[in-house]
């Protein structure tokens, strides 16, 4: 899923690729998106764009004599699962190009396509921030770390700092893979109360006898929680291509995931949050991991499976069909010679017979009535409660 840094790569490849680029005519929207129509024309428009967290807006600029007048409009979009920007001859649209930007004549004309393969990404018309999400991590650090320690009363900071790193009002930007790695890198348990892993943040201040330069070195030699919230997404930046996505390049992908130290990496542990999301880890999973939960570790490829994964990955049960779905299929019965080696026992013929586990034996009944059955009172349904923005 594209998180702030692949959004900012994003708004850097739109900038970068239609700087020189002269945009004419309609918007074009696919049929089968469900999204807004965008009712934008203009003979002559630029694009520009924008990111902001997870949001990334993009705007219309008509030029100077451009018909009919008009003014610019902007979109804010959201990249759902697997959104992206592409820019391909007008002839020559990928698959999944949802909104369609083209260039003016003369020939060749291209195309700037917003492509969404699953279909969960979104688009506004207006302009504006989607309301409640907090400040960028990767631009506005100041008021981002801000707003996490002035809301540490937040009841999202009663949960795991795992969960919490997700909620968009305080970490907008932040996704499943950054934080990851950003707990890794301080070897910070996922399941840790957010509060007590954040409290310690607000007493934390340098010394008035340290120099400029003393300070700066001591924050890149010891960088807190928020600090890494906005130092490891600037170094997803600086990897350059269009990063964690299903639109990278081989070569983008390989930098990237040489770059991984924890997220998706063999010897990592995996838990699922309570919103069905896996978190990897090295170590204890923290007070607050969920009851029941199996951590699983990722295994290098070729690895040997040893006699604990054998426990845990039991053989699948005998498949030989039963002797009444054989006579529902139509097939003859197995003799005891053709049966499977060990998948049956001698019976005494003189041993009183046994009732199959599982099946009650019906008692001849007494009386004419019957007994009344019982009916279980309906239990609440305890579905996660969502508490964020995507």
């Amino acid at each position: 899923m594209p998180e702030g840094p692949e959004l900012h790569l994003a708004s850097h490849f739109v900038n970068e690729a239609c700087r020189e680029l002269v945009f004419g005519g309609c918007v074009e929207k696919s049929p089968v998106s469900r999204n807004p129509e965008v009712p934008f024309e203009s003979s002559a428009y630029h694009i520009s764009a924008l990111a902001r967290g997870k949001e990334l807006r993009l705007t219309l600029s008509p030029l100077p004599g451009a018909q009919p007048p008009r003014g610019p409009l902007a979109l804010v979009f959201r990249f759902g699962m697997t959104g992206s920007f592409q820019l391909v001859p007008s002839d020559a649209l990928p698959p999944h190009a949802h909104l369609r930007f083209y260039t003016a004549p003369p020939d060749p004309r291209l195309a700037l396509c917003f492509v969404d393969i699953r279909r969960f990404g979104h688009w506004d018309l207006g302009g504006k921030w989607q309301p409640g999400r907090g400040p960028c991590v990767l631009l506005e650090y100041e008021q981002f770390r801000e707003n996490v320690l002035r809301n540490l009363a937040d009841k999202a900071f009663d949960r795991p700092i795992c969960e919490a790193l997700l909620d968009q009002r305080f970490f907008n930007g932040i996704g499943n893979y950054l934080r990851a790695e950003i707990l890794y890198r301080l070897k910070i348990p996922p399941f840790e109360k957010a509060r007590t892993v954040l409290e310690a943040l607000q007493q934390r201040r340098p010394s008035p006898e340290l120099t400029l330069s003393q300070k700066i070195r001591a924050k890149l030699q010891n960088p807190d929680l928020l600090e890494l919230c906005h130092s490891v997404p600037k170094e997803v930046v600086q990897l350059g291509g269009k990063g964690y996505g299903p639109e990278s390049t081989e070569e983008d992908f390989a930098a990237f995931r040489a770059w991984l130290q924890c997220y998706g990496t063999s010897g990592m542990s995996s838990l699922r949050d309570r919103h069905g999301r896996t978190i990897w880890f090295q170590g204890d999973p923290g007070p607050l991991a969920p009851k029941g939960g199996k951590s699983r570790k990722k295994k290098s490829k070729g690895a040997q499976r040893g006699p604990e994964d054998q426990v845990e990955d039991p053989p699948p049960p005998n498949k030989a069909p039963s002797r009444t779905r054989r006579a529902r299929r139509g097939l003859p019965e197995q003799t005891a010679a053709q049966q499977p080696k060990g998948t049956s026992l001698q019976r005494d013929p003189e041993a009183p017979r046994v009732p199959e586990k599982g099946k009650r034996r019906r008692q001849p009944a007494t009386s004419g009535r019957r007994r009344p059955q019982k009916i279980k009172a309906d239990t609440p349904s305890l579905e996660p409660e969502e508490t964020s923005a995507s």
